[in-house]
């Protein structure tokens, strides 16, 4: 047999090496998505609405229906209703109570931004509606009528207990339609996370759990994400703990899933005893310390392609700057990298609803199997980093300015900005989607603002479609 002489495979080698040096690094790959827009169909001008800080608002669609809940401009808790073939919405003033005659709870909004309003619809069509709340008693109203916001009433209590310290109400239904409801039991930096289930039959709320799903064990609470139900037809959530009310005391990522809500796993698989806590150690995604730079909820997590969790949030690189970071399992550990290489610190700390700096606004698999992170940041503003089916950057998503950002505020006030609110519902309506718009000032720090006041702002109801 004949033999190349060693030589001959030494001079290909060599060429092949040069060939690769003289192609130089690889560019950046750019995917220009800004066609991708979108016209809105139908605007209805819903009242007018407190400018003077924002607050959550909330839109359910719900079958053909579709149901609003928000603060009017004299601060009152108003929710409307209308069919979605109807241009204009039922609306009900609730009727106007104060903490010191309503045993802690009221329908008037104060200067709190932590207030939201959010709403649920049971499987016989009854509405549900929390909010105004933070560390105060429980303020729930429930329908008398399915598919009448009007004949909301209050309801003093939902189970009896862990009721008077509530904060960031939440309903979602689980696969089976069942109405759910979590909240934190206490306040922030000693805080338990709450899970109540409806019965439609008897119309009570009973625990879901005997436990708190997180327990801060007085120490310490979960800022924790709503369970979602992935395309494992798991549950999965996510959180970070925090130590006291300022907001630079966030630390460890963590993490569980669950077949069914009750049954917890970490992410290997392995069984968790409720409540979670710190000192379950297999349940942290990264240990990121106190002032560590990871907010609470700005994080993102997808599955991957064996449905594995893979988590997108931002903390201090080794020289202090913020960044993005992926991490995802790697056998029984979990392993990190960052995917940006920002020159920028942004460092928060101190009590009450902040102005961010840094915005996780989205991550998902796109259809040509990569996947995208997007964000806004004070520095560098909108953009969409590309990623590759490993998870490494290899180039940017140009897409449209998101809604909003073009707008100029209707109102002269200085300092007014476009806020802007997406549907918690589904219309099933493809290439459709619904968003509540308004316009107020930034945050506050949850403290009274001196007058003067800008004027109420307009609240409107935009149905969007895809221009492609």
């Amino acid at each position: 047999m004949r033999r190349i002489p060693y030589i001959l495979i030494f001079s290909l080698v060599i060429l092949f090496v040069a060939a690769c040096s003289q192609s130089g690094p690889q560019q950046p790959v750019v995917i220009d998505e800004t066609d991708n827009t979108e016209t809105i169909v139908q605007t209805i001008k819903i009242d007018s609405v407190w400018a003077g800080h924002p607050v959550g608002f909330c839109l359910l669609t719900h079958a053909d229906r579709q149901y609003i809940a928000y603060y009017n401009a004299n601060r009152n808790l108003v929710v409307g209703q209308r069919n979605l073939n109807e241009s204009e919405f039922q609306l009900h003033i609730m009727p106007a109570t104060s903490r010191e005659t309503h045993g802690g709870t009221s329908t008037v909004l104060n200067w709190d931004s932590h207030n939201s309003v959010t709403l649920g619809v049971d499987k016989e069509g009854f509405i549900h509606l929390s909010g105004n709340m933070h560390v105060h008693p429980l303020t729930y109203f429930r329908s008398t009528r399915p598919n009448d916001i009007s004949t909301l009433n209050q309801v003093m209590e939902m189970v009896g207990t862990e009721e008077k310290r509530c904060t960031y109400p939440k309903f979602m239904n689980d696969r089976e339609g069942e109405l759910l409801f979590h909240y934190r039991d206490g306040g922030s930096g000693d805080g338990n996370e709450i899970y109540n289930i409806y019965n439609t039959e008897t119309k009570t709320w009973s625990r879901l759990l005997d436990t708190p799903l997180t327990d801060g064990q007085g120490l310490m609470n979960a800022y924790q994400s709503q369970p979602a139900l992935m395309k494992d037809d798991w549950y999965h959530v996510y959180w970070v703990w925090r130590d006291t009310p300022d907001c630079s005391t966030n630390h460890d990522l963590s993490y569980m899933k669950s077949p069914d809500l009750k049954n917890w796993f970490n992410a290997f698989d392995e069984k968790v005893n409720l409540p979670a806590t710190l000192d379950n150690k297999s349940l942290i995604v990264d240990p990121v310390p106190v002032e560590g730079g990871i907010i609470n909820l700005a994080a993102r997590l997808i599955l991957d392609k064996e449905n594995n969790p893979v988590f997108v949030y931002h903390k201090f690189d080794d020289q202090g700057n913020t960044q993005f970071y992926i991490a995802r399992p790697n056998g029984k550990e979990w392993s990190y990298k960052p995917i940006t290489e920002w020159d920028y610190r942004w460092f928060f700390s101190g009590n009450g609803s902040i102005n961010k700096e840094i915005l996780l606004k989205g991550f998902r698999q796109r259809e040509d199997k990569n996947y995208e992170v997007d964000y806004w940041h004070i520095k560098y503003g909108f953009g969409t980093i590309l990623l590759n089916e490993n998870f490494d950057p290899i180039g940017k998503v140009l897409k449209p300015q998101p809604f909003g950002e073009t707008m100029k505020p209707e109102g002269e006030f200085p300092g007014l900005q476009v806020l802007v609110s997406g549907d918690i519902g589904d219309s099933g309506e493809k290439n459709f989607r619904y968003l509540l718009k308004w316009e107020t000032l930034s945050r506050n720090r949850d403290r009274p603002r001196p007058e003067p006041w800008p004027e109420p702002s307009n609240l409107y109801l935009y149905r969007m479609e895809k221009n492609k």
